[in-house]
């Protein structure tokens, strides 16, 4: 392999493994701060547990995503030098900000929140954790910002050096695909952490009744924050879809496999396709589903891969501007769509039946048993519409500006990246399993009022024997 695949497998690996934290940290950072603010409001320790309990599951998954995600921004030094110094000056501001404000106030606020239990007042402590949440939310804005001038270019122009040079800062975080983008992403989070504890509260409903009420009060927030994230990201995932079809053709033409254009055109739902050949060796379709979901009408030309090969030609010069590997951005739209509607119709069943007392009665068993695998149903749904978002934008790394050949560095070579990505690979490997290892191992946990802080024991109680330091120093 040369070396921009190989900077692409790294760049799409690290990718993937950090995402595989964040959106757990948003969403449930969300989710502990409601709880904590049901306890204030209500006085019911109950509730203080629960805060407890899974504060302490988002501080194992925040530690881990943050050291993948300072690795990954490592990268646009190392691997993609030249898109470092093309769109420098944009790209980096957002990261800036991002950096500078919200992480700050999210890592100084999470120490508050760690340490400040039962010794700020009640009400300045919960402030804390909903500076985090906020914080977290507003750092993935900031973020999703430098991503969507990638997606759609605003706010620039480019210079006698040939560089882009941001020329209209609030163009580009009044970009029209942020304000799709990031609800899609933090109601995902949320989606995320609220499956995340609909698994774990299903573990404990079903191994024991210790806690049962608050692992059910806690069923009760994630069903229903679960059913208004899911039904609201297919939404703004809905949104983006249209306006992909008029920025970003290729890109939807790629995730349906439309290798011609039609209209009224139908939504594909298994195909088998001839990359070489650029043809549909088998298709099952919805007729005018497609333009439909496009345009809201059932008729409407969407553009297919051998027409808009043929028009970028003409527009940008000649190239393959033909995402790569057809069938990856395909399958990955499908597996993210599948697992997003697997994931409503589970938490609308369950909050049937939590409503319906079925699970305070002890019954609904068979969906409990199945919430548990479910936790890995966002993970899916995150991952694979990343892919989609980022393959399916390729050849170019900033849309109609610049192409992932010409943004790779020129001085890194193959063996670099063999030996980066491989030594990558392993360390994030070894990092996922030992999230995934502590993660489950606190979850099995049950509720108390101990220690929030997972890697240590509760101080013990002052005794008359405990040695007395006063005027040691």
């Amino acid at each position: 392999m040369d070396a921009l695949t190989l900077a692409r497998l790294q760049f799409g690996i690290t990718t993937v493994y950090h995402f595989f934290f964040v959106p757990l940290s948003l969403g449930l950072s969300i989710l502990v701060a409601v709880m904590q603010t049901l306890y204030v409001v209500k006085k019911d320790d109950k509730y203080k547990h629960m805060a407890k309990f899974w504060g302490k599951l988002l501080l194992i998954n925040f530690a881990m995503g943050v050291v993948t995600g300072i690795v990954q921004e490592f990268q646009f030094g190392m691997n993609w030098s030249e898109y470092s110094r093309f769109v420098g000056d944009i790209f980096g501001a957002p990261l800036a900000v991002e950096a500078l404000v919200a992480f700050f106030i999210e890592s100084t606020f999470l120490g508050v929140w760690i340490f400040g239990w039962d010794k700020l007042p009640k009400r300045m402590h919960l402030a804390s954790i909903w500076l985090v949440a906020i914080a977290a939310n507003v750092s993935a804005f900031w973020i999703l910002v430098a991503n969507s001038f990638m997606q759609n270019p605003v706010g620039y122009h480019i210079a006698e050096s040939g560089r882009a040079e941001m020329t209209d800062f609030i163009a580009l975080i009044t970009n029209p695909n942020v304000w799709l983008q990031f609800p899609h992403v933090a109601l995902g989070g949320l989606t995320t952490a609220s499956f995340f504890v609909l698994g774990i509260s299903a573990f404990h409903l079903l191994r024991s009744k210790k806690n049962s009420e608050a692992f059910l009060a806690s069923t009760r927030i994630a069903l229903i924050v679960g059913v208004v994230a899911v039904l609201a990201t297919m939404g703004f995932g809905h949104a983006q879809g249209q306006r992909m079809a008029d920025t970003q053709p290729m890109k939807l033409a790629a995730a349906e496999g439309l290798w011609e254009s039609e209209d009224p055109a139908g939504l594909s739902m298994f195909q088998i396709g001839n990359e070489e050949d650029r043809t549909s060796v088998f298709n099952i379709r919805i007729p005018s589903l497609l333009s439909f979901l496009s345009y809201n009408t059932p008729n409407g030309m969407v553009q297919g891969i051998n027409e808009l090969q043929a028009l970028y030609v003409e527009q940008y010069g000649p190239g393959d501007y033909v995402p790569p590997a057809i069938w990856l951005t395909y399958w990955s739209f499908r597996a993210m769509v599948g697992s997003g509607v697997l994931m409503f119709l589970m938490a609308l069943v369950g909050l049937y039946l939590y409503f319906t007392r079925k699970f305070a009665a002890g019954k609904g068993k068979w969906l409990l048993r199945l919430l548990i695998p479910a936790i890995i149903l966002p993970y899916l749904a995150n991952s694979t519409g990343w892919m989609l978002t980022e393959v399916g934008r390729q050849p170019w790394i900033v849309q109609g500006l610049m192409t992932l050949d010409q943004a790779v560095s020129p001085n890194v070579t193959a063996e670099m990246l063999l030996i980066s990505l491989i030594g990558f690979t392993l360390l994030y490997g070894v990092l996922m399993i030992a999230d995934i290892y502590l993660l489950q191992k606190f979850a099995r946990q049950e509720m108390d009022d101990g220690s929030l802080i997972p890697w240590s024991g509760d101080s013990p109680a002052p005794t008359d024997k405990t040695p007395q330091y006063k005027g040691a120093y």
